[in-house]
Formats: C-alpha cells, sequence, structure tokens
C-alpha cells in the first residue's frame, strides 16, 4: 500500500489513528500514559483490506508522530509490536 492517508484523532486521554481505503476503515487506538507516553491498544483492520499494508502504514504513522512530538510508545496491542519488532529502525521509540 503506497498511499494512503491517515487522520490522528487525538484528546486528553488518548486518540486513534483512522483511514478509509476501499469504502472501509481501519483504525489504531491509543491511550496516554502521563506526557511522555501512549500506549497502543488496538489496530482493526477490515478482512476486506488485509494484507495491502494498512496496519502497517498506521502503526508508522505513530511511530513518525512520536518521534516528532518527543514521546514514546508503549505496545500493548500484539498487531503493532510484531511491527516495531520487525522493524529495527522503528524501535528508537519504545518505551
Amino acid at each position: 500500500m503506497t498511499d494512503i492517508t491517515i487522520t490522528r484523532e487525538d484528546g486528553p486521554t488518548g486518540g486513534r489513528y483512522v483511514t478509509t481505503v476501499n469504502g472501509h476503515e481501519a483504525e489504531m487506538t491509543y491511550s496516554r500514559a502521563g506526557s511522555t507516553r501512549i500506549i497502543i491498544d488496538h489496530t482493526g483492520v477490515p478482512r476486506e483490506l488485509g494484507g495491502m499494508g494498512v496496519g502497517k502504514a498506521l502503526v508508522l504513522r505513530a511511530v513518525e508522530d512520536a518521534r516528532k512530538d518527543g514521546i514514546k510508545i508503549i505496545p500493548l496491542c500484539p498487531f503493532a509490536k510484531a511491527q516495531i519488532e520487525k522493524n529495527k529502525d522503528w524501535q528508537d521509540v519504545l518505551a
């Protein structure tokens, strides 16, 4: 998946990253753990979008935002944790 638009919806206690591809919504949710960490707790990608790299793109966006914002990620979501483990150059944002 090359060019998808991901929106970040941020609130005081958490938020989500969301995208719609081919009419199907995918999301990754997170909670705040103080002012310097977020906890990624869920990634949901519809079956129709499987294998398109949508989930990976959601995690990458969170990694990029963490770097930009100077925060760390605690990946409780098994998918997000696996993606960060597979991509060694993303591990600098781990808490």
